[in-house]
C-alpha cells in the first residue's frame, strides 16, 4: 500500500507537469480535465504520504477555498477546476527547476573559481564581498540549496577559524547574499512568479532588483566593518593564512582556469537563453524557464559525453526528489484554490476601498509601505517566500493599484528578502542553522535585525522617491 501511495504521488506530479506544457501549446478540454484532476490527486496522495498532521497548511488553504466557494454559492466542480489550475505554471516550474543543480555538482567549479580569483579575496572585506556576491550567482543553480553548499565550501577554506565572530562572518554572508538574490535572480520561483503575475517588465525588474542588491552588499560591508570593531578581530590575517594553505593543495593552474571559464559559459548560456527566448517569442517566463532548463541540462550532459548520467539523475529525481516536492506543490495547489475563491467574492473591491480610505485619512501613506510587512508577518507564521508570493501576488493581481508594477514587485520582493533574513520558521535560516550549529534565532534576528531594518528603509526611499518624482498616485 505504501508503495502504491508513493507511485501515485510520483505519477500525479509527472502527469500534472507534462499536461501543463502540452495544454499550454495545444489547448484540449479533455487533457485540461485530466490536468486539474492530477492536481487533486497530488493533494490526496500527499495527505496520505505525509500524514494529515504534517500537511495541515495545504489542507487548510484547500478547504478554506472550498468553504468560500460553497458560502458564495459558487459551482463546486468549476471551483475545483479553476482553483487547481490557478498555480499550474509555478507547480510545473518547481518540478523542473532542480535539474539546474545537477550541473553544478558535476565538476569542482567553486574551488576552481576561488583558486583563480584568490588575489581578489585576500582581505576580510574582499572575502566577504566575494561570498555575498557569489552566492547570488550560485542561487541561479541551487536556489536556497546554495546556502549549505556555499557554507560548506567557505568552511572548508576557513576550517581553522571558529568562534561567534567567524560564524557571524560566514553565516551573515550566506543569508544576506541569498536574501538579496530573491530581488533579481530570474530562476528563483518567487521572483519570477510575482513579475509574471503583476505583468511587470522583466528587464526593469531585474536591473532594479540588481541595483538594490548592490546597495545591499555595500551596506553589508559597513556592518562587517562595525563587527570587526565590536569583536576586536582581524579577519584579513586569518583569511590569508587559510587561502595560502588551500592554494598549496589545489589543482593545476590550467585546470583551474578551464573550470572557471566553463562555469562562466554555463551561467551566461542559462541566463542569456532564457532572456533572449522570452524577448523573441514572448512566451510566459514560467513556461520558457523550465523548457530552457531541461534542454540546457541535457545539452550539458551530451557535451560531457555523460548522457547516461543524465538519465540516472532523472530516475533519482522522479523516484526520490518528487516525493519530497509533494508538500510544497500541495501548498501551491491549496493556495491556488484559496486565491481563486477569494477573487470570486469581491475581495479585491473591498481591499481597494480600504486602501482608498486609509490614504484619504493619511495622504502621505500608501500601500507600498505595508506590502513588505505583509510578507514578513506571513514568513514569521512559517510560510516560505514562494507561498507568500503566491498568496499576496495572487490577490494583488485583482486590485487596480495606481503604481507601476515594477515598484510593486520591489516592495513585495524586499519583504521576502527581509523574511529570509529574520524568520526562524522558514527554510533558509533553518538550513543555515543546520550547517553552522547556531540557533535559528541567532542566525536570523540576532545577527540580521539591524541590517534588515536598513534594507527596508533604503528600499522604501527608492520606491517613495520614484512615486513622487513621476507623480504616481
Amino acid at each position: 500500500m505504501h508503495q502504491f501511495i508513493k507511485w501515485g504521488l510520483r505519477l500525479s506530479i509527472l502527469m500534472y507537469g507534462l499536461l501543463h506544457f502540452i495544454t499550454f501549446f495545444y489547448e484540449n478540454e479533455g487533457l485540461t480535465q485530466i490536468l486539474w484532476i492530477s492536481g487533486f490527486f497530488i493533494l490526496m496522495f500527499s495527505a496520505v504520504f505525509y500524514g494529515v498532521n504534517k500537511i495541515k497548511l495545504p489542507l487548510f488553504l484547500f478547504l478554506t477555498g472550498i468553504a468560500i466557494i460553497m458560502f458564495t454559492d459558487g459551482h463546486l466542480i468549476e471551483g475545483f477546476r479553476n482553483g487547481l489550475l490557478q498555480m499550474r505554471s509555478i507547480v510545473s516550474l518547481l518540478i523542473i527547476i532542480p535539474l539546474i543543480s545537477w550541473v553544478l555538482r558535476e565538476e569542482p567549479y567553486l574551488e576552481a573559481i576561488m583558486n583563480v580569483g584568490h588575489h581578489l579575496l585576500d582581505t576580510g572585506q574582499k572575502f566577504y564581498f566575494g561570498m555575498i556576491s557569489f552566492i547570488q550567482i550560485v542561487a541561479y543553480f541551487l536556489l536556497f540549496g546554495s546556502i549549505p553548499m556555499m557554507y560548506q565550501f567557505v568552511n572548508m577554506i576557513l576550517k581553522s577559524e571558529t568562534g561567534e565572530a567567524w560564524e557571524k562572518f560566514k553565516g551573515t554572508a550566506m543569508l544576506r547574499g541569498f536574501a538579496l538574490s530573491v530581488m533579481w535572480v530570474v530562476s528563483i520561483p518567487s521572483f519570477i512568479f510575482v513579475v509574471e503575475t503583476m505583468e511587470a517588465s522583466l528587464w526593469i525588474s531585474i536591473f532594479q532588483g540588481l541595483g538594490m542588491s548592490i546597495v545591499g552588499v555595500l551596506i553589508a560591508l559597513v556592518f562587517l566593518y562595525i563587527d570587526e570593531k565590536k569583536y576586536g578581530i582581524d579577519f584579513t590575517s586569518g583569511i590569508r593564512k587559510e587561502i595560502d594553505d588551500v592554494l598549496e593543495h589545489g589543482a593545476s593552474i590550467p585546470e583551474r582556469k578551464k573550470k572557471t571559464a566553463e562555469f562562466m559559459v554555463l551561467f551566461v548560456t542559462l541566463f542569456g537563453s532564457i532572456l533572449v527566448l522570452h524577448e523573441v517569442f514572448s512566451i510566459d517566463l514560467m513556461v520558457i524557464i523550465p523548457l530552457v532548463v531541461l534542454v540546457w541540462t541535457a545539452i550539458y550532459y551530451v557535451s560531457k559525453r555523460r548522457l547516461y548520467k543524465f538519465f540516472q539523475e532523472m530516475r533519482i529525481h522522479v523516484e526520490n526528489d518528487m516525493l519530497h516536492q509533494g508538500y510544497q506543490l500541495s501548498i501551491l495547489l491549496g493556495a491556488g484554490m484559496m486565491i481563486f475563491s477569494l477573487n470570486q467574492t469581491g475581495f479585491g473591491d473591498m481591499a481597494v476601498n480600504a486602501i482608498n480610505q486609509l490614504q484619504g485619512t493619511l495622504p502621505f501613506v500608501n500601500i507600498l509601505y505595508f506590502l513588505p510587512f505583509m510578507v514578513i508577518v506571513l514568513g514569521f507564521l512559517g510560510l516560505g517566500p514562494l507561498t507568500v508570493m503566491v498568496l499576496i501576488a495572487g490577490i494583488l493581481e485583482s486590485l487596480a493599484l495606481p503604481y507601476p508594477p515594477e515598484l510593486i514587485v520591489m516592495a513585495i520582493t524586499s519583504g521576502s528578502a527581509i523574511s529570509i533574513l529574520l524568520s526562524p520558521l522558514i527554510l533558509p535560516v533553518i538550513v543555515l542553522s543546520g550547517s553552522n550549529g547556531l540557533s535559528v534565532y541567532k542566525n536570523g534576528v540576532g545577527f540580521n535585525l539591524s541590517y534588515a531594518f536598513v534594507i527596508y528603509v533604503v528600499v522604501q526611499i527608492y520606491i517613495q522617491t520614484m512615486i513622487h518624482v513621476f507623480s504616481f498616485s
